[in-house]
């Protein structure tokens, strides 16, 4: 039943990512800042793809996915149409992942130790899930305050 509910969560913002960065208007106000917003859409979409990618596709999913994390907020100006389509392949990513996992392994302990202590993996994806999400609700508050 979790592993269900977490497939159902990351597919679902995940599309909304994809759809989010559809919806600019402007494709340049994706990499704006202003005054107090220090990271823009495309790099916190970035920064999401690289952490579900590095956490969910390299550690479960085996991928060989590297991470470059401080690539994730200093690259700028990537085409909207590269961004989805980075999207996509992490939609993709995180599925197989997910889809290779037992109910049992949700118990197992997480291989890497992130918060300085050990994690159950299902606690993790959960954790995953609520970190998308977040981002996710700034990428549309910026989207909404910037593209213009």
């Amino acid at each position: 039943m979790i592993l269900e509910s977490l497939k159902t969560l990351y597919n679902r913002d995940l599309n909304k990512l994809k759809e989010e960065m559809g919806l600019y208007q402007n494709e340049k106000q994706i990499w704006a800042i202003d005054k107090n917003i220090s990271n823009s859409s495309g790099n916190l979409c970035l920064h999401l793809i690289g952490n579900l990618n590095t956490y969910i596709g390299a550690e479960i999913g085996k991928t060989g996915y590297v991470r470059n994390r401080p690539l994730e907020f200093s690259l700028k100006d990537i085409p909207k149409s590269e961004l989805i389509q980075k999207i996509e392949g992490t939609i993709s990513v995180v599925n197989n992942a997910l889809d290779s996992l037992t109910e049992a392994d949700l118990e197992a302990i997480y291989p890497q130790i992130v918060f300085e202590k050990e994690m159950p993996t299902g606690f993790f994806l959960i954790h995953l899930s609520t970190h998308l999400a977040y981002h996710l609700g700034q990428i549309n508050y910026h989207r909404r305050l910037l593209d213009f």
